[in-house]
């Protein structure tokens, strides 16, 4: 029976960080849904942050967790920031470029609500597809696409594999430990800013076997998203616009969210989200963002991606206004572990990224915090794999499979049923009414003769709604309204 050290779920940056941190003497298998840069990782366009400087770790901290509205774990938060400078030199002395200044000096970004620019980036506004390709070039396992995980070998307490489709063929995969690194659960709503391969199905599966799921109903949305497109996936704008200055205005060139908060633009995500859709409901008029205060050959350098893709839809920036709604961005919840993501009670099987539930982004994440939590918490996790002996005992045979019903006739229609509710009624502002009808929507949907993956993200998605509605009172980016 052929068997690896290790399974990774995934190839974004906690996957692939994770792949980086284990010696190639290692037997690894880093498995992917689609190919490798299909993933959010890839679409990151705002930056990585990293703590300045030993005195700025309070400070990180402190935005961190009033950005969460204090639901964080304080342990996992000071483990982040305090790991945050030794990463950023490992990453510079690994080979990764970020954007620095003619003097060679790093060059940090501000972003909403944090206190301090510290937000490291590359290529401008494509931090995500340089570090992915940095990770990429520095794996020094099998990374193997195509290979969509439908369940976890798990039993008596220990995950002893997957069962995957591998270039369509059901296929067991053995290994001491598995990693989970799948991210979160953008294909769960209308408009997301989610790669197309993030579709909730580990967390689904998770939910089958008992392992605990948390802050699930703390779902948030990023406020600048160009929805006008026929794709699930929208076209994001990087808050990093709105840190260089960059305005929210109505169609009469009002800027009306300091109507909302002080911090105008700069607000954290959940309060500028929520501004954007009531203003919208209560004005008719449409919202845009402003880039005409930019120089246009600076603009043109330092978001060139964003220049770049507008430009093929027929803007001319940055004079053009773009019309933006929010859109669903990030879990800030997930599957539950500890400080080095290890999931309790199942021997073997950890967490890592946006798919784990750390504690580190409470209610609400801040702004450019994934990509560091995600690196961080995946180099722990590959650590401790590391520190491990192997599993000499025996393996249970799995016996249970799904290869004949991963999709059924109807799963495309439901699918996109699904979407829309969790948008309409699970979204941005939320009510016990309309929870209640995405509930039921659920439970009869789940009733039908529908195949596992649609069953999976079911599973999710009951899991969001039940957190939503257990949670009374509103929290961060779980907004909820009295009917």
């Amino acid at each position: 029976m052929k068997k690896f050290d290790l399974i990774i779920i995934g190839a974004g940056i906690a996957g692939l960080y994770a792949a980086m941190t284990i010696p190639a003497d290692m037997k690894v298998l880093v498995v992917c849904k689609d190919i490798p840069w299909e993933c959010n990782t890839f679409y990151a366009q705002g930056g990585i942050v990293t703590a300045l400087d030993e005195d700025d770790i309070p400070v990180h901290i402190q935005d961190t967790i009033k950005a969460g509205s204090s639901h964080n774990d304080p342990n996992a938060v000071e483990i982040m920031s305090k790991e945050s400078l030794k990463l950023r030199d490992e990453m510079i002395k690994a080979g990764m470029e970020f954007d620095r200044a003619k003097d060679g000096h790093l060059l940090y970004t501000k972003e909403a609500a944090h206190s301090a620019s510290r937000i490291l980036h590359a290529g401008g506004d494509a931090t995500g597809r340089y570090m992915h390709y940095f990770m990429m070039q520095n794996n020094p396992h099998l990374l193997q696409r195509n290979t969509l995980v439908y369940d976890l070998l798990i039993e008596g307490g220990r995950c002893y594999g997957i069962r995957a489709m591998v270039n369509y063929r059901p296929t067991t995969i053995y290994a001491d430990n598995v990693l989970i690194a799948s991210g979160g659960i953008g294909s769960l709503y209308a408009y997301n800013t989610n790669s197309r391969t993030v579709s909730a199905d580990i967390h689904g599966i998770c939910t089958e076997k008992g392992i605990e799921l948390a802050d699930m109903e703390f779902m948030q949305f990023h406020p600048t998203v160009f929805v006008k497109t026929p794709f699930a996936r929208k076209l994001l704008l990087t808050e990093a616009l709105r840190g260089e200055g960059a305005h929210l205005v109505d169609e009469n060139g009002y800027r009306f969210l300091f109507d909302y908060d002080e911090r105008g633009e700069l607000a954290s995500r959940d309060i500028v989200s929520r501004a954007i859709f009531d203003y919208k409901r209560k004005s008719g008029l449409e919202v845009y963002l402003d880039f005409s205060m930019f120089d246009k050959e600076w603009f043109h350098k330092r978001f060139p991606n964003i220049t770049h893709t507008f430009t093929a839809l027929g803007f001319n920036l940055p004079q053009d206004r773009i019309p933006i709604s929010p859109a669903f961005h990030y879990a800030n919840g997930g599957i539950v572990c500890d400080d080095r993501g290890r999931i309790p009670g199942i021997e073997g099987l950890y967490v890592a990224g946006e798919a784990a539930r750390t504690g580190v982004h409470g209610a609400n994440r801040l702004a450019s915090n994934s990509l560091l939590e995600a690196a961080v918490f995946a180099k722990r996790a590959a650590e401790d794999i590391m520190g491990k002996k192997p599993y000499n005992g025996s393996v249970p045979y799995f016996d249970k499979d799904y290869d004949t019903q991963l999709k059924k006739e109807h799963d495309k229609e439901y699918k996109y049923q699904l979407r829309d509710i969790m948008w309409k009624n699970v979204g941005i502002i939320r009510n016990k009414n309309g929870l209640l009808e995405a509930k039921n929507f659920v439970y009869d949907i789940k009733n039908r003769d529908i195949g596992r993956l649609l069953q999976l993200r079911l599973n999710t998605a009951a899991s969001i709604i039940e957190s939503a509605l257990a949670r009374k009172e509103s929290l961060g980016s779980h907004y909820i309204e009295t009917n």
